[in-house]
């Protein structure tokens, strides 16, 4: 995979993906090169050179100069905020035939650019998002680690790292078990030393009650949950603390003491992550054969198409998905 390029899916041809990859290209010409699987009718309106090749192994000698793309046409026209179900199966055939890339090694990595989910769903897509999609069509790759998937998000020297992602605040406290926070723990620490190169990684678990349970006052998760279960991982050997107070976790001090913060919620994790860097966030999904990256926002249907779309998630998403694939490559 050394020099294989990154694929970029274009997600939601309706959205504002296709302008900020238009964006992104052009302050990433001279980085290392990606190819994007998409409509190349709706690139090339963009305003910026694009180029169809017929495989990832060409995408670097034409990066430079422009945008090279593998044209998996839309069925549909594509009106700028108003998605169409008709072009739901091709944002599907895009994400697979990118991860099929990264799976064969003619790509590096895969970065997906926004989805919107109420079309899929209308077309019969089974899937949550991205994130589960992509688990199921890598489940049968082989894989050297604890499986994933395990969402992650950065922010500048951030990195939060999801137990649970899209689920009530009511049901939090029933799903953190020993076994679910275990397995995301391994994940990110095999993940920090095989994508990061960090060689002894420090985690951070973070408290689900305030003050960490004030010695059970607050709660008797840290007791019963967190503390057993970060003392099993510390015996396997992973440096990770006991739960600490999700309150004192994220300033500037606390953030130098560990290379990632292992979150129990939702909020609990974004909320950090977007005070940070609102605009440069990045989705990256842990554990699976492939790399995969996302910039943290959605399809934009509000702004798509007037030319205000702004591409720096994504951009650090690019760069996120080839660090990445340098360290795992280098490893």
């Amino acid at each position: 995979m050394g020099s294989a390029p990154l694929i970029l899916s274009m997600g939601e041809p309706a959205g504002v993906g296709p302008e900020i990859i238009a964006r992104a290209w052009t302050a990433t010409s001279t980085e290392t090169p990606f190819a994007v699987i998409g409509d190349i009718r709706l690139l090339d309106s963009q305003g910026i050179p694009v180029t169809e090749i017929g495989a990832p192994s060409d995408a670097a000698s034409v990066f430079g100069r422009a945008l090279p793309v593998l044209d998996h046409p839309a069925p549909a026209p594509v009106q700028p905020g108003r998605p169409d179900p008709r072009n739901a199966a091709v944002v599907a055939d895009w994400i697979e035939n990118a991860v099929a890339l990264a799976l064969s090694g003619e790509a590096s990595g895969v970065v997906t650019a926004p989805i919107a989910k109420a079309p899929l769903y209308a077309a019969g897509f089974r899937f949550p998002g991205h994130t589960e999609f992509i688990a199921e069509l890598t489940a049968d790759a082989p894989y050297a680690g604890t499986r994933g998937p395990v969402m992650m998000l950065t922010a500048r020297d951030l990195r939060a790292c999801l137990v649970t992602i899209h689920v009530a605040l009511d049901q939090v406290a029933e799903l953190v078990t020993a076994d679910r926070v275990g397995r995301t723990v391994r994940v990110v620490h095999e993940t920090l030393r095989r994508d990061f190169g960090i060689a002894r990684p420090r985690l951070a678990l973070a408290a689900l009650n305030p003050h960490a349970g004030e010695g059970g006052a607050l709660g008797l998760q840290e007791i019963e949950v967190l503390r057993p279960a970060a003392a099993a991982l510390r015996a396997e050997g992973i440096d990770i603390t006991d739960p600490q107070p999700a309150d004192t976790m994220f300033h500037d001090e606390a953030r130098a003491a560990y290379d990632a913060a292992i979150c129990l919620y939702h909020d609990q994790a974004l909320i950090p992550v977007k005070t940070l860097d609102f605009w440069g966030g990045v989705n990256a999904t842990l554990g699976l054969p492939v790399i995969r990256t996302s910039p943290d926002h959605g399809t934009g249907f509000d702004i798509a198409g007037k030319g205000v779309a702004r591409p720096d998630s994504l951009i650090a998403a690019i760069r996120l998905a080839a660090t990445m694939a340098a360290a795992r490559q280098a490893g």
